[in-house]
């Protein structure tokens, strides 16, 4: 197991930012719904590389990325698909279309379970790695995969609705899901994650210590070092920086 700590940041980081980050990267290497350990490891380390591909960078560069055409730099044996999924989804998201993701989905080498805990893995990863840039520390060590089968697991009420995948709707996380948003309101943004139920979880998890506990998301007056007011300040400056529609 790897013990991730920030005690030899240059600034103070709360306690429950480590032991989040604990367990976001004790899941990491379980398999998951639709993918092993291995590969969900695999995805982590793709995640990684993506940044140094010379085709991601031509795409970013253009003045529309589906104009350069090439192979990516890849560090693992995933899919073709799944491997343009990670590299786009990471360096360029502000640009993904319709379009594109129905490709994808043609190519049959991925499900739409598959693409959600792709992002499950990205939004990990990403978010951590981040972090540990933010407070100056060395990106952690991957962890080593666990033996284990995928659950294929899938949600018996998640059906298409304005997304481009299947998600369970606001107010049908009942049953395995009913603990996913409890009974309070819901963004679409976590309910994009609802086709993998334990992507949803992870994400609520990391959230609650990155950004707002989702009791208190209503709760205009809370704060933490920073004023609700700031904090919406800087989510909101990252998610145009990163291209988000929302």
């Amino acid at each position: 197991m790897i013990d991730i700590s920030y005690a030899a940041a240059p600034v103070p980081v709360r306690q429950d930012l480590p032991a989040a980050h604990r367990r976001a990267w004790q899941r990491l290497p379980r398999a998951g719904n639709c993918w092993t350990g291995a590969e969900r490891v695999a995805i982590a380390a793709e995640v990684r590389s993506a940044w140094q591909c010379p085709l991601c960078k031509a795409r970013k560069a253009a003045l529309s990325p589906y104009t350069v055409e090439g192979t990516h730099d890849s560090v693992s044996e995933l899919p073709a698909s799944a491997i343009d999924v990670i590299h786009r989804v990471v360096t360029d998201p502000g640009r993904l279309t319709q379009h594109w993701f129905a490709k994808t989905m043609g190519s049959q080498e991925i499900t739409d379970g598959q693409y959600v805990e792709i992002i499950d893995v990205i939004v990990t990863v990403v978010s951590i790695d981040s972090f540990c840039r933010g407070v100056r520390v060395p990106l952690h060590p991957l962890p080593h995969p666990e033996l284990g089968e995928p659950s294929h697991y899938r949600p018996a009420t998640a059906q298409l609705e304005a997304a481009w995948i299947p998600m369970i709707p606001a107010a049908q996380a009942t049953g395995p899901e009913a603990d996913l948003w409890g009974a309070g309101r819901v963004g679409n943004v976590i309910r994009a994650l609802s086709l993998v139920p334990d992507a949803v979880r992870q994400l609520m998890d990391l959230s609650d210590a990155h950004y707002i506990p989702r009791e208190r998301i209503m709760d205009f007056a809370y704060g933490r070092s920073l004023s609700r007011a700031q904090m919406e300040l800087i989510a909101g400056r990252v998610s145009a920086l990163r291209g988000c529609f929302y």
